[in-house]
């Protein structure tokens, strides 16, 4: 795997120690053909990264945890590069030759390195869906001045990406989201106060990270995933729609004008999507398991339960109502996460979420007429000033100054870009007027 090829994709991996870096490593492994890995990024997990630099040979690796860089340096072979702190993972892009830069990255880090590499004319293959959430006008805009891809890892989008290929934009009716509907698509809603952090962690389907898991255990992860979809496909809002599929065999589906739809099945492995990702517009044969439609169960559709997981119509309305996506800046990487005792509060996380997004709000961006406009309720108004780092950088229309608002329990946003979905309700209409 170590081996230079000259046919082979040259792949920056930020999140290479997570499940999607793993399944990464993965295709790399089984297609040495066509993939190499040449830059590793990880955010605290040393002794996992040290051991993928020594199997790739990779020259550059960063670690964003100051102590699990310092562990890092002792262990790395000579020769290797570390890059530490959230400049690393900008240093480690502008430091390797590479022609893909796959972000797997969990939340808002993998904004920046995301948009270096752009600049740099490397395309993105894109598994972490904030960098598009939060910024997406950003994002799409940077790659179409700069003729970069943005390739779809998650696997709804990939699915859809498939689906349209071939097609024109005008020809689509609907996008068709499909989500397992998570550990408690059918318990009624009168016991979803007793659910456990346990329960909500064993997702049916699919095998992810914690946090992506309980954002699936919500369906807020489905919310996030239809903004992103606005943003990949530059589809409106009212044409993306979510539908439950128990299974995760079909990924997702695309309606077109003459009624007819497309879908893209395959077991529940993110190889698939990777592997689609890095070598498109190729198909190339691989060793992941089949589908036998002759073995396979009923496929099975219903539609989502919006009441009792507000999480899809929060997202609907706050793509609709500003014209630009929110995310869960800071917020949301952290909260999401849950209590680490035994009871969830259900309230936060289930029922009450609109709730949740107006109590925990600390800051949210909008655009308006080219400038960044700055919006919060008044009863965090104090907080949000006192906490600045640098007050003259809030007036700043430059979208791209850094800032840190914090909070005992947040850092909330990084960039002026970046949305925060936790005051999606109670600020975005006043930002979008």
């Amino acid at each position: 795997m170590s081996a230079a090829n000259s046919t082979a994709k040259r792949v920056i991996l930020l999140g290479s120690t997570g499940s999607i870096g793993t399944s990464a490593l993965k295709v790399a492994r089984d297609l040495p053909e066509r993939m190499q890995i040449v830059g590793l990024a990880a955010n605290s997990s040393a002794d996992a990264l040290v051991q993928q630099a020594i199997e790739t040979g990779v020259k550059h690796v960063a670690l964003t945890d100051a102590a699990a860089a310092a562990k890092a340096q002792a262990q790395l072979p000579d020769g290797v590069t570390l890059h530490t702190g959230t400049q690393g993972l900008i240093d480690l892009v502008n430091a390797c030759e590479a022609d893909m830069v796959l972000v797997a990255i969990v939340g808002t880090a993998g904004l920046a390195p995301a948009l270096a590499a752009i600049e740099r004319g490397m395309h993105l293959a894109v598994a972490s869906k904030e960098i598009l959430v939060m910024a997406g006008e950003a994002v799409t805009e940077a790659a179409k001045r700069k003729n970069v891809n943005l390739l779809p890892v998650d696997s709804e989008h990939n699915a859809i990406f498939q689906c349209l290929e071939g097609h024109r934009h005008s020809e689509v009716r609907r996008i068709l989201l499909t989500a397992s509907g998570g550990p408690f698509r059918q318990l009624p809603a009168d016991q979803l106060p007793a659910v456990t952090v346990a329960q909500a962690l064993k997702h049916p389907t699919w095998t992810m990270g914690r946090k992506i898991t309980i954002d699936s255990a919500t369906l807020f992860n489905k919310g996030l995933e239809m903004i992103e979809a606005k943003w990949l496909f530059d589809v409106p809002m009212d044409k993306i729609e979510v539908v439950v599929h128990p299974q995760s065999i079909v990924h997702s589906m695309v309606e077109f004008a003459d009624n007819s739809v497309i879908a893209q099945l395959s077991h529940s492995d993110m190889c698939f999507p990777i592997q689609y990702a890095v070598t498109w517009p190729d198909r190339v044969p691989n060793n992941l398991k089949p589908l036998d439609f002759a073995k396979l169960a009923a496929l099975h559709f219903e539609a989502p339960r919006v009441d009792d997981f507000p999480a899809i119509n929060l997202a609907r309305h706050a793509g609709t109502v500003t014209g630009h996506p929110v995310s869960v800046g800071g917020g949301n990487p952290h909260n999401s996460l849950l209590p680490s005792h035994k009871s969830v509060v259900y309230e936060r996380n289930l029922t009450a979420l609109t709730k949740i997004l107006e109590r925990t709000a600390y800051f949210l961006t909008a655009w308006k007429h080219g400038t960044y406009y700055r919006t919060y309720p008044e009863y965090v108004q104090d907080e949000v000033v006192r906490n600045l780092k640098n007050r003259n950088q809030f007036k700043t229309g430059n979208p791209f100054t850094p800032f840190v608002v914090e909070d005992e329990n947040l850092v909330t946003a990084r960039f002026p870009a970046i949305w925060d979905w936790s005051s999606a309700m109670t600020a975005c209409t006043a930002a979008s007027r």
